[in-house]
């Protein structure tokens, strides 16, 4: 999404008239950003190509054009098994892609976006690319090493996200606690963060990909002592069984993630933890999957995602083999999600009775549908706001949580609070 964004700006500045995925068939070009990074994700944008290129067949499109992981990573077969696409670029090629428009890069738009999200949230790429080997991930075949964006740079796309009325930003990166190593030759996320909450405007700063290795615990400090960072670390574990965590290379053992979790508790009591699992690996067995449910039971995550084991070639798990059928996996994930889901709900209950801020992100069938600092876009829990009060996106208010569901609170907003 980010990618797209930073794109459409380039285009319209080239007085191109661009959309990001306009519901309408009122375009001419359609310029499919591709993800190449699980088999799922994979079938979602190959589809999404045959279908443009149906349009295109039928004359409501004259070109098709493909960029992103996918394009990246399966260039040379894809052009070959999908001859009619028009232009076929990697991951790093904006500029080309300009070219194909005859249209020129501007450097002064650096940092400039064409929002494709509600104008008061968005996402913030730090850096690009990752150094880790992970067996399981091709991310580095497609997006290469670890490069991050400087300070400076980082700085001034977000106050021009907050004149856009952006008051919510989600760091993202495919390794965001490395953060400033290779440019600064130490971490600097903790700096990072504080240059962000000293821009005027932004209320939220939220942290997503935080890897578990050698993870920098002073970054907690920081969240506990300012207040515009989220009580939230997103930071996906894959497992918990140390056999599997070994052989998909991560560098960590479950005895490891135990003591970082507690000292992250202790730093910060209030903290919503987020993590995601792979279950299905190379491997696995059902004592694994039990090891992974007593992992969660101990923990007790405020939000967990699972993922089933995607087999991907030229990764370090390629060599393994793909031994548990998909069925099984996506059973073992429904199982898994089951468990926690108890816990989800157990979580909720405890916020009964408490007033919270909330944000607003939309109105649905007449009530308003916010997040708590605990919760990000899309993946988390949101909050049902009822109130007489007439709210618009970006507003924040305090709400009496008075009912709690399984990935979901209830409430009432609360006025002269």
């Amino acid at each position: 999404m980010v990618d797209s964004e930073v794109l459409s700006a380039q285009l319209d500045a080239n007085d191109i008239e661009v959309q990001h995925e306009s519901p309408e068939l009122d375009y001419n070009i359609s310029i499919i950003n591709t993800c190449g990074f699980i088999d799922k994700a994979k079938e979602e944008s190959i589809n999404t190509i045959l279908e443009h290129l149906e349009y295109k067949k039928e004359g409501q499109l004259d070109k098709v054009m493909v960029t992103g992981c996918l394009s990246e990573r399966y260039m040379g077969d894809l052009a070959k098994e999908i001859p009619d696409v028009d232009n076929w670029f990697g991951t790093m090629e904006l500029p080309n892609i300009l070219k194909a428009f005859e249209a020129d890069y501007k450097e002064e738009l650096v940092g400039e976006r064409f929002l494709a999200t509600p104008s008061h949230y968005a996402y913030v790429k730090i850096s690009e690319g990752c150094n880790r080997t992970c067996s399981f991930c091709a991310i580095p075949l497609m997006r290469g090493k670890h490069v991050s964006k400087p300070i400076e740079e980082l700085i001034t796309e977000v106050e021009l996200l907050v004149k856009k009325g952006v008051k919510e930003i989600m760091l993202i990166a495919q390794e965001l606690t490395y953060y400033g190593l290779d440019i600064y030759k130490e971490r600097k996320l903790s700096e990072l963060l504080k240059a962000f909450c000293a821009i005027e405007g932004l209320e939220w700063i939220r942290l997503h990909y935080a890897y578990p290795h050698k993870f920098p615990v002073e970054i907690i400090d920081v969240m506990r002592e300012e207040p515009k960072i989220c009580n939230y670390l997103d930071m996906p574990l894959q497992h918990s069984a140390d056999d599997l965590l070994l052989s998909m290379k991560r560098q960590i053992t479950s005895g490891d993630m135990y003591e970082l979790i507690d000292e992250i508790k202790k730093r910060n009591p209030g903290i919503a933890l987020r993590s995601t699992f792979i279950v299905g690996y190379p491997g696995e067995t059902l004592e694994h999957v039990e090891q992974l449910k007593e992992f969660l039971a101990k923990i007790r995550f405020d939000r967990v995602g699972v993922f089933t084991y995607s087999h991907e070639e030229n990764t370090g798990a390629y060599d393994l083999e793909d031994n548990i059928p998909q069925e099984e996996k996506e059973r073992r994930a429904e199982d898994v999600m089951a468990f926690q889901q108890e816990i989800a709900l157990e979580k909720n209950e405890e916020k009964i009775g408490q007033t919270l801020r909330v944000i607003i992100d939309r109105k649905e069938a007449g009530r308003y549908m916010g997040r708590t600092e605990f919760d990000s876009v899309e993946v988390d829990n949101e909050v049902i706001v009822n109130t007489k009060n007439d709210l618009q996106p970006g507003d924040f208010v305090m709400v009496k949580i008075n009912k709690a569901y399984d990935y979901d609170l209830e409430g009432e907003q609360i006025i002269n609070v």
